[in-house]
């Protein structure tokens, strides 16, 4: 159970920013314009935002999950937030590609930097509590506390490595960021769309 919520918060950490975003676009930018090391303490400061994020996530849907009538009315919520979530997906696959240029700024610290734009990314609480509420019906989470850390601890990992490699291939990513954004974005959208089916047949029986 441990090593597997530590894989599974790895995992969803690193796909969940894999499509071109403001965190790893910025990560792009600062290896552009700075090298790998400022790209690191960006990462750094983005990835323990995101622990925190993760936990917190934790903390509300342990609290939302012993409340069964919230519980059951966001999961109805949640089938129309995956529909929406799957032809947004599907329309952004459909756009041009998107670059980025390496610009002269003012000078910056760049784990400030992380810990700012990590802390107003608003999407990351909702997103991993949609994760723990798919984990546990499928009974693969647990909200005991050594398993949360290992969960979160994943989600840290995963969410430093994909914006170390932003940084690390920076150049290749950048030639590459709409063919990746397409087939992303695709992948994204038959899952978000996978989800709300099974959550409204789920809701159903």
């Amino acid at each position: 159970m441990l090593v597997s919520l530590f894989l599974l918060g790895f995992f969803f950490s690193f796909a969940g920013s894999i499509t071109p975003s403001m965190l790893n676009m910025t990560a792009l930018k600062i290896s552009l314009e700075k090298g790998q090391k400022e790209t690191n303490k960006y990462a750094l400061g983005v990835s323990l935002v995101v622990l925190l994020q993760a936990y917190i996530a934790v903390f509300l849907t342990r609290y939302i999950s012993e409340n069964p009538n919230i519980l059951e009315t966001l999961e109805k919520a949640g089938i129309f937030i995956f529909v929406l979530l799957s032809v947004y997906f599907y329309r952004e696959s459909k756009k041009n590609k998107t670059s980025v240029e390496a610009k002269t700024e003012k000078e910056q610290h760049a784990f400030l930097t992380g810990l700012l734009l990590s802390a107003f990314n608003m999407f990351a609480i909702p997103f991993f509590c949609g994760v723990i509420v798919a984990l546990e019906a499928f009974t693969l989470f647990s909200f005991d506390t050594v398993p949360v850390l290992f969960f979160v601890v994943g989600s840290f990992l995963g969410t430093f490595l994909i914006l170390f490699l932003y940084g690390k291939f920076a150049k290749r990513v950048q030639q590459l960021t709409g063919k990746l954004t397409n087939d992303i974005n695709i992948i994204l959208a038959i899952l978000t769309g996978f989800i709300a089916v099974f959550t409204a047949i789920k809701t159903l029986l």
